[in-house]
């Protein structure tokens, strides 16, 4: 208002008005003309100002427009979507320059909480890019590299944004996704030739991320040999709910050194130590995994567990009555000695998913474990396969079918099952049980005969929300089907949820071509039967 006072008495002064005429008071058409043509020194320096603050925020805004079309043409490209706090480019074969472009994503994405760029073979050695423009995502909290191929030097460039100049504004992290990806000995570079603060870099990163939840360090066959560093860093992430180390090397030694964190990890929800088949013998004397009593999901699948694990592992399984899922597969050395531990599992009343396949169960073994079946009410995944003692007593397990309501998924591969077993199992289904069964595998068991087969066929109509069924062969057998197959058909057409039949190694009659094509016509093609052709 002050500087329009100003111009005002200013044009009062220089501009002198007509006296007389129908104009009086406002000047001659002449000088109201020159008014209009010629500015003042005042008027000039206010206009000029008055361009230059309006021109600014439009080439700024016609700047911003620019790079938003840049960045819409770039997400385009991949078949993304422009979303303020995900950004996804796993499995987009990013070149170079395309990190480039991501980069240049990010100052248009202040909100960004997650940033995955998981299964990208060539952006391994361009990393440093990406950290040195991290300070613009300061609330990211989840970032994947699995199976980027990282070089030495990307280890080295997130080493620097962990522990270096940009760590304060990342310590909103939370989940830290590595898997396969840290440089191991089939690279050109070895992880074991770089310097010890590169092979520690995990460890010496994690007392910078106070917030982390999750840690996925999986399939970095040679991290091993710097878990002392990780677990030292694991004691200051206390909020860590989830750990993956699945296959990563380790060791009785790695067993050790981990139980000494475990005690820092009153918030762990998820434990994954599968595959690592140097592990067994470990937790003989592993008391802090006792400490772990909020663990939810436990996996030791394929650690070649001794029995001397087993022994610990059945003082710990009690303790942990939050445990909802938990893998014991492919450790067949606990075979003959998981009894007690089997029979502790009635303790666990939460738990949803039980996987004990492929572990050379005995006779003594699967009655325990039937035996503490019947107290896991919650029960919705159980994976039997490839037990052979199984066969002819699965009738141990009839109270548990019975019983477990909420049975989604029920696969008893190879278990050496007889026509005996599978009638008992079409009983249980002919009596209402099973209903909310969805998965069924009875593959492999070449020992049923026809009529068992078509004893089953005959209730598996009963299966309303059943979408998968495999009951083919082995390899080496093949077999004719006719006897119960119209059975299988006639059950599948009430089964609205079905999409997918395993048939393998079982054959067609030719009779039967017609039909189930005409099946197929009338169902358009959304049931897929894999079989071995007509005969």
């Amino acid at each position: 208002k002050s500087i329009y006072r100003q111009e005002a008495q200013v044009n009062m002064k220089e501009k002198p008005l007509s006296s007389s005429g129908p104009f009086a008071g406002k000047g001659s058409l002449e000088q109201r003309q020159e008014q209009k043509s010629v500015l003042s020194p005042s008027e000039l320096s206010f206009h000029k100002g008055r361009q230059t603050l309006y021109s600014k925020p439009l080439a700024l805004e016609m700047k911003l427009e620019s790079r938003m079309e840049e960045n819409e043409q770039f997400l385009q490209k991949w078949g993304k979507k422009a979303v303020d706090k995900c950004l996804d480019l796993n499995n987009c074969r990013l070149t170079t320059a395309d990190v480039r472009e991501t980069v240049a994503l990010l100052p248009s994405l202040p909100d960004l909480e997650k940033l995955d760029l998981s299964w990208n073979d060539f952006i391994g050695g361009t990393l440093h890019l990406l950290t040195q423009q991290m300070h613009l995502v300061s609330k990211l909290k989840i970032l994947r590299l699995g199976s980027c191929r990282l070089t030495v030097d990307d280890v080295r460039a997130l080493d620097g944004a962990f522990v270096g100049k940009v760590a304060h504004y990342i310590t909103h992290l939370i989940k830290l996704y590595f898997p396969s990806c840290l440089p191991q000995r089939s690279h050109p570079v070895s992880l074991l030739s770089c310097s010890s603060s590169d092979s520690s870099f995990p460890g010496q990163s994690l007392p910078m991320l106070p917030n982390l939840e999750v840690l996925d360090l999986s399939m970095n066959r040679n991290i091993a040999g710097s878990l002392n560093s990780i677990a030292q860093g694991l004691k200051r992430t206390s909020d860590l709910k989830v750990l993956k180390l699945h296959s990563c090397g380790l060791s009785q030694k790695s067993v050790r050194l981990l139980d000494a964190a475990f005690r820092h990890l009153c918030e762990l929800r998820t434990l994954d130590l599968s595959c690592n088949k140097e592990l067994g013998g470990g937790f003989e004397d592993a008391p802090g995994l006792a400490t772990l009593e909020h663990l939810e999901v436990l996996d030791l699948h394929q650690c070649s567990l001794t029995a001397h694990d087993v022994v610990s592992l059945t003082q710990v399984i009690p303790i942990l009555s939050k445990l909802q899922e938990l893998n014991l597969s492919a450790n067949k050395k606990m075979g003959s000695s998981s009894e007690n531990l089997l029979g502790r599992l009635r303790f666990l009343p939460a738990l949803r998913s039980l996987l004990i396949n492929n572990c050379a169960l005995e006779s003594e073994t699967f009655t325990a474990l039937a035996e503490a079946s019947i107290h896991l009410p919650a029960l919705e995944i159980l994976n039997l396969s490839w037990n052979k003692c199984i066969g002819g007593s699965l009738k141990l397990l009839l109270e548990t079918l019975k019983v477990s309501t909420f049975l989604q998924e029920l696969r008893l591969s190879s278990c050496s099952l007889v026509t005996e077993d599978v009638a008992l199992l079409a009983s249980v289904i002919q009596a209402g049980h099973l209903a909310k069964l969805q998965n069924l595998d009875l593959s492999y068991n070449d020992s049923i005969c026809d009529a068992g087969w078509a004893t089953l066929c005959q209730n598996l109509w009963l299966l309303k929300e059943l979408t998968e069924l495999d009951v083919s062969l082995r390899p080496s057998t093949f077999r004719d089907c006719r006897q119960w197959f119209r059975h299988l058909l006639c059950a599948v057409t009430k089964l609205p949820k079905i999409t997918e039949i395993g048939m393998r190694r079982w054959v067609l009659p030719a009779s039967q071509e017609e039909e189930l094509e005409c099946f197929g016509q009338n169902h358009r093609n959304s049931i897929h039967f894999d079989h071995s052709g007509f005969q």
